[in-house]
């Protein structure tokens, strides 16, 4: 699945990924390939951690945020 992880300044990680972790607000979730469509909206402080189709795992500290799913397609919009 294609994830993009942006903030207002950056892009913080864009390409393939077999797994995503993320803290949500009621409680921490994750989304693998095919997933259902949802939108959710993230803990105000937590880890965003990836798993690379290259099985490198990658963490990002999020500061708040959201996160739509559609199809393959993973966006993560996050404070910081």
């Amino acid at each position: 699945m294609i994830v993009d992880i942006l903030t207002p300044d950056s892009v913080l990680f864009s390409g393939e990924a077999i797994s995503v972790k993320v803290p949500g607000t009621k409680g921490q979730f994750e989304i693998l390939d095919n997933h259902a469509a949802l939108i959710s909206s993230l803990e105000t402080a937590g880890t965003i951690r990836v798993i690379t189709s290259e099985n490198k795992v990658l963490n990002f500290e999020a500061k708040g945020g959201a996160i739509e799913v559609l199809a393959s397609k993973v966006i993560i919009l996050t404070e910081s």
